[in-house]
C-alpha cells in the first residue's frame, strides 16, 4: 500500500530536496501502521494516536511547501487505497457488516484528514506569527528533527499495541 502511495503522490514526494523522499515514505508508513490499528480490539488505545500522528503529517507536508489542498489530497489517497485493497474482504463480509466496516473506515480517514488539516493550519500560523515578529517565518526543514518525531510517533505506537509479559506466580 505504501509503494502505491508514493506512485500516487509523485513529484510531491521530491517537492522539497531538505526533506528525502523514504523520510516521506516512513511517514507514510508509519500513517498505514496506525490506521490498521484503529480497526481491531485497540481501536480505543490508538485513536489519540491517530490524531497525532495526522497532525504531524499535516505539519510535515506544511514544511515540505505542499498547499493545503495538497494535503487532503494526500489523505484522500489513503481512502482509495484502503478501498482497492480491502474492497475483496469487505465484499466477503455479510452486508451489514460490511456497510458497518466501510462506514468506520471513512470516518476514521475523514478524522485523519481533519487532523492533518489542523497540523498543516498550526505550522502555518507558527511560520507566520514568527515572520511578524521579525523572525525567520517559513523554516527550513529538518530532516533529523522529522526523524524524532516519526520515531517518538512510532515508538508510542509500539509501546500501546505491545503484548503484555504474562505475569510470574
Amino acid at each position: 500500500m505504501v509503494q502505491q502511495w508514493v506512485l500516487w503522490l509523485g513529484d510531491r514526494l521530491t517537492a522539497t530536496s531538505a526533506i528525502p523522499p523514504a523520510l516521506v515514505t516512513r511517514e507514510l508508513a508509519l500513517l498505514i501502521d496506525v490506521f490498521a490499528t484503529m480497526v481491531g480490539p485497540l481501536r480505543r488505545e490508538t485513536k489519540a494516536i491517530w490524531g497525532r500522528v495526522a497532525e504531524a503529517y499535516g505539519r510535515h507536508a506544511a514544511i515540505r511547501g505542499l498547499a493545503a489542498g495538497e494535503v487532503v489530497e494526500e489523505m484522500q489517497y489513503l481512502r482509495e487505497l484502503l478501498i482497492r485493497f480491502l474492497a475483496p474482504a469487505i465484499a466477503a463480509l455479510r452486508p451489514r457488516q460490511g456497510m458497518a466496516l466501510l462506514l468506520r473506515l471513512n470516518r476514521l480517514v475523514d478524522r485523519g484528514v481533519t487532523m492533518a488539516v489542523v497540523g498543516y493550519t498550526d505550522e502555518l500560523a507558527a511560520s507566520l506569527l514568527a515572520a511578524s515578529d521579525g523572525t525567520p517565518g517559513r523554516r527550513t526543514p529538518d530532516p533529523a528533527e522529522l526523524t524524532r518525531a516519526l520515531d517518538a510517533l512510532r515508538a508510542e505506537l509500539t509501546h500501546t499495541i505491545a503484548v503484555p509479559a504474562p505475569a510470574l506466580s
